[in-house]
């Protein structure tokens, strides 16, 4: 048995458990993520942050994210920011801007001098057999707003993957959105086969959102940063919002800024705060 460091930390809520995988060693496969991530019994977090040496020679560190129920996932935006404070806090760099592999591409998160992190998250993809998402016919792969047959519901949703997969509603109100009924039901509709975050986004104004996300694999969150740039791009494409300035997502745990211009090869920066909460260590097998 042996003591393995880690660091309770959040972005708008958004909680995490960030272990340094390159100075001690950790294996994801043996290791009781579900039950650490208990909010009763465990450390609690909604997801497990794993800091690896990169794979490739284009990036700093290799990024890893684990759900609260053990999966793995390609991408987690606040989580990102989190990293990137994470690595520079503790030594492993001395950069302010660094380049991260995950398994859904490389990211850039840049460390402001007002303590905000702000992230390049790369191009969004609209293909269903990108998201990935099963389209019922060829008219239907055109689009990129999808209807979907829910129960007795059908509800539009527009799919775009940001390093993973989000389907988005437009409502009028998130307060009385059936967020967890529908999200779960969404999570793991037959036309996802790798399971979908699903995000419910009220327009305010063109350049302001609220935005409720349910994250699959973990639930409604405080917030979700891959979730705020799907809502942001899925908002503009649809005319809902503009492109010419930043538009301000409000999300249960606080404000995130994503900018994203409608072209071709365009990339969706978004800017966030970041709180380490507190250091601790846990028995490790």
């Amino acid at each position: 048995m042996t003591r393995l460091k880690f660091t309770k930390m959040h972005g708008l809520g958004n909680d995490f458990m960030v272990i340094d995988g390159i100075n001690q060693k950790f294996d994801p496969v043996t290791a009781p993520i579900a039950t650490w991530a208990h909010r009763h019994t465990g450390v609690g977090f909604d997801q497990l942050l794993l800091i690896e040496t990169p794979q490739t020679t284009q990036a700093d560190f290799r990024y890893r994210i684990f759900n609260a129920d053990g999966s793995e996932v390609e991408q987690c935006g606040n989580g990102a920011r989190c990293f990137a404070r994470f690595v520079y806090d503790k030594g492993l760099t001395n950069k302010q801007q660094i380049v991260v592999e995950t398994a859904g591409g490389l990211i850039v998160p840049h460390l402001n001098d007002d303590g905000t992190v702000t992230v390049d998250m790369g191009v969004p993809l609209f293909a269903p057999e990108q998201i990935p998402f099963a389209a019922i016919d060829e008219e239907d792969t055109q689009r990129i707003s999808h209807q979907l047959v829910v129960g007795t519901d059908i509800v539009n949703v527009t799919c775009i993957n940001m390093g993973n997969p989000h389907a988005v509603m437009v409502v009028e109100d998130i307060d009385t959105a059936p967020v967890h009924r529908l999200g779960a039901a969404i999570e793991h509709h037959r036309q996802f086969p790798q399971r979908v975050n699903v995000g419910f986004m009220q327009i305010q104004t063109p350049h302001q959102i609220r935005l409720r996300v349910f994250e699959r694999g973990v639930g409604e969150t405080q917030a979700c940063g891959t979730g705020a740039c799907a809502a942001v791009v899925a908002g503009i494409s649809l005319g809902l919002l503009g492109d010419d300035e930043a538009v301000q997502v409000n999300l249960p745990g606080g404000q995130l800024s994503i900018s994203w211009q409608q072209q071709p090869d365009a990339h969706v920066l978004m800017t966030g705060p970041v709180q380490t909460v507190f250091e601790g260590e846990v028995n490790y097998l």
